[in-house]
């Protein structure tokens, strides 16, 4: 009979105090900015709001989903995740699924893993990757923010260990009743690999929402910006010209929080997407960590 003694309810109660108080602090912030986006202007101006809005209005919000700088940037991340996303998975399980098999079914296997890594440690450097984007034609397409950073090496091992924990009987009885390779993988390892291909989508969708400096290096033109790009402008390069469409706005709205509200609408889909991935998360983590 296992019995838990004072020390170890202690420890649990200190362990959730501790992930309460973290919680919170993460938290906080988000309904900062919330409760700015639905102020007035004078307060937010003033730094009179808390966690709570003040003369509550809604015209920040009007304001950003009429600007159609905002609207296009938006729907340039959504199209570069999407894209970003499928072929980053397509990349890593096309290239987990052979990794994961011993030498004598793959020959060379260590050579191509640890040319895999070799990538890890060392890269081209950031003027080489321009010169490759540029001399490809890809400056100003999207192609530029998704194609470079398309195969992400540890979270294809990741991916590789889970295979290799998977049976290999299931795969022998498959290979025994005629199936070929890419049968194997999309039949048998695949609808088995559901928690890890959840948990690594993750990654992928909040690595390309949230990534701005490609599309300050590879984007040219201001109309080609994603969100995190168009956001990094207006808030930390304070470049107003591009908040609204009618510069004239500026004069009758607040900025701070135009730019909260802006800030909420982009933190938003990844707060939706979250929840419905997160039950995947640690026992995706948890099984591709088993091997090396």
């Amino acid at each position: 009979m296992y019995h838990k003694t004072k020390a170890y309810k202690l420890f649990t109660v200190f362990n959730y105090f501790i992930m309460a108080v973290a919680g919170i602090l993460c938290i906080l912030p988000i309904i900062h900015i919330l409760a700015i986006s639905f102020s007035a202007s004078a307060p937010a101006n003033a730094h009179l709001v808390g966690l709570w809005p003040v003369d509550f209005n809604m015209e920040s919000y009007t304001k950003t989903l009429n600007n159609p700088n905002f609207l296009r940037a938006f729907f340039i991340s959504i199209g570069r995740t999407s894209l970003g996303t499928f072929l980053t998975m397509s990349v890593i399980i096309l290239a987990a699924y052979p990794l994961s098999k011993d030498a004598s079914v793959l020959r060379s296997r260590n050579v191509y893993a640890w040319y895999f890594v070799f990538t890890m440690l060392f890269t081209g450097g950031m003027i080489p990757s321009y010169l490759i984007v540029r001399n490809l034609h890809m400056i100003d397409t999207i192609w530029a923010l998704v194609l470079p950073g398309a195969m992400q090496v540890f979270n294809m091992i990741l991916m590789m260990n889970f295979f290799k924990a998977t049976p290999k009987e299931l795969e022998e009885a498959a290979l025994i009743d005629g199936a070929g390779h890419f049968t194997v993988l999309f039949r048998v390892y695949l609808p088995l690999a559901m928690p890890s291909i959840a948990t690594l989508s993750l990654f992928s969708i909040v690595g390309g929402w949230n990534a701005w400096f490609d599309g300050l290096l590879y984007i040219n033109n201001y109309r080609n910006y994603p969100l995190a790009t168009f956001l990094q402008t207006v808030i930390v390069q304070q470049d107003f010209s591009k908040l609204t469409a009618n510069p004239r706005d500026l004069l009758n709205i607040s900025q701070r929080t135009v730019k909260a509200a802006q800030i909420f609408i982009g933190m938003l889909p990844v707060l939706i997407v979250y929840p419905f991935l997160q039950r995947f998360f640690v026992k995706g983590i948890v099984l591709g960590a088993i091997k090396e």
